[in-house]
């Protein structure tokens, strides 16, 4: 009996809208195999579509106060486009649109800095914890809820390759 294997396809379409700072070589595959390893983790069987936008302080501080009304830069945000697991459909591909991230370069290299780890690992962090908010997850109210993030991110960077103890 021959088995059926589907596999889920995964389309990340990635912006790089600061000028400032020459990625890596690597950037953009990092960030896609970051978004694949979290769908596979949570069990994601459908094909996914999610759009990554690398912006500076300057403009996620922008978008920050724009959308959430807070004047501040921050590291990543997350703009989900489902809710409770339903999301809209690309009627082109038929892939699930899971949302936006943007996540602020200049953010992640201070913060590299600040961990004492590679920006290749900060990158991956904040696109997973990203993918984790556009799947549902949160971690605002602390508590179990953002230990059980926190848990699934090491899980995913581990699977990366990119584990805490191994940076």
């Amino acid at each position: 009996m021959k088995e059926t294997v589907i596999r889920m396809s995964v389309k990340v379409n990635i912006t790089d809208q600061q000028k400032r700072i020459k990625l890596p070589t690597g950037t953009r595959l990092l960030i896609r195999k970051a978004c694949n390893a979290t769908l596979k983790n949570e069990g994601f069987e459908d094909s996914a579509e999610v759009d990554v936008t690398l912006v500076n302080d300057e403009m996620i501080q922008q978008i920050n106060k724009e959308h959430r009304n807070i004047d501040a830069s921050t590291d990543v945000l997350s703009f989900p486009l489902g809710e409770n697991g339903v999301y809209d459909t690309d009627p082109e591909n038929g892939a699930k649109m899971l949302g936006d991230i943007v996540i602020s370069v200049e953010h992640a290299i201070a913060q590299a800095d600040l961990y004492g780890h590679g920006l290749e690992r900060e990158i991956a962090y904040l696109t997973v914890h990203s993918m984790l908010h556009l799947l549902g997850y949160d971690h605002v109210n602390g508590g179990l809820e953002r230990t059980i993030m926190r848990e699934k991110e090491e899980n995913i960077l581990d699977a990366l390759g990119l584990a805490i103890n191994k940076v």
